[in-house]
């Protein structure tokens, strides 16, 4: 990722059907442990409520929106790149974006989902506990990351 190339900038409500796309595609890849007809039956609740409802960022590169980050004051509700673009630095981007805006975050992410803990972890998280996400009868673990 080159950074003359990237440019970080808040949602426009026109972009909303991409950003849905970007996480049910993610969502599916990344938790395959998961039925996918749950990440379906969430779609809407995304597109009608969790993105209008949150603080949103888009990452683009020359071309198009290749992912996003939502806030929800120092939680992060989402981060997620399309899985064409990841492996590219734009996570971090997003990541390092919202850091410099914040004075701690924290996150949940499942524990079976080894390329997202090991992606907080290097990025400055630690795990401070694991809980089970009672939708899914996952475990996950919360996050969290303060300035130092």
């Amino acid at each position: 990722m080159r950074d003359d190339k990237v440019n970080i900038r808040s949602n426009k409500k026109t972009e909303v059907n991409k950003l849905v796309e970007i996480w049910y595609e993610g969502s599916l890849i990344a938790h395959d442990f998961i039925d996918k007809n749950y990440w379906e039956s969430q779609q809407t609740e995304m597109e009608e409520k969790y993105i209008l409802m949150s603080e949103t960022y888009v990452v683009s590169n020359e071309k198009e929106v290749v992912g996003f980050v939502s806030m929800m004051n120092n939680y992060l509700a989402a981060l997620f790149i399309d899985i064409k673009y990841q492996g590219g630095g734009y996570g971090k981007g997003l990541l390092d974006f919202i850091k410099r805006q914040r004075e701690n975050i924290q996150l949940k992410v499942y524990k079976k989902n080894n390329k997202a803990v090991d992606f907080y972890l290097k990025n400055g998280f630690v795990i401070k506990e694991e809980t089970l996400d009672e939708e899914t009868s996952e475990e996950e673990f919360l996050m969290e990351w303060e300035k130092g």
